[in-house]
């Protein structure tokens, strides 16, 4: 089985889950800050609508619905090198599997503000203070987590046969430390 196909369905829901988690945080901070709570998911959209789009204060089509697809977008790409370290570097503990996530958001953070052209960045930075977008991601840290953790489980649930992450296994002629129980 491909690398893809084993870890694509995971990093699918880990994604989704990451970016639902990192979405709210991203609402609440914007209402802590006095703005709209859809405001940070608008800026998002700044690649398609400009600098304009961290203004729309409501939700809207052109806006909130460009905004949140280019989030969870960006979200399910970020999980995809997650699932694939977790296959091929099976956390022994909940803490690490934290500490992973927590490495692949500092990541997803270096790149999406140092390496990324500014009309691609996520754009939260129209809109909220720093503080306010390093617990954004931080979110996406307990949200590739938990989704990593919820994806493992009903991959269980439903019969699939393990990653390696799962089963703690990979081919023989690669021995490894034994993974984690996942819940």
């Amino acid at each position: 089985m491909s690398m893809i196909t084993r870890i694509g369905p995971s990093a699918l829901v880990t994604g989704l889950v990451a970016g639902a988690v990192s979405a709210a945080a991203l609402a609440l901070a914007a209402r802590r800050e006095g703005r709209g709570a859809v405001q940070p998911l608008n800026a998002t959209s700044h690649w398609l609508h400009g600098d304009i789009a961290a203004r729309e204060r409501e939700a809207d089509v052109p806006h909130t619905l460009v905004g949140a697809a280019t989030h969870f977008a960006s979200t399910v790409f970020w999980a995809v090198p997650f699932e694939a370290w977790l296959d091929r570097h099976p956390p022994r503990s909940h803490a690490a599997l934290l500490r992973d996530a927590a490495v692949m958001s500092a990541v997803a953070a270096t790149v999406d503000y140092t390496i990324t052209p500014r009309r691609l960045t996520p754009g939260w930075e129209l809109v909220l203070g720093r503080r306010s977008m390093a617990g954004a991601y931080g979110a996406l840290a307990l949200g590739l987590a938990a989704g990593s953790l919820m994806s493992a489980s009903w991959r269980r649930s439903r019969g699939f046969q393990p990653s390696s992450r799962e089963s703690g296994s990979r081919a023989a002629a690669r021995p490894r430390r034994p993974a984690m129980a996942f819940p």
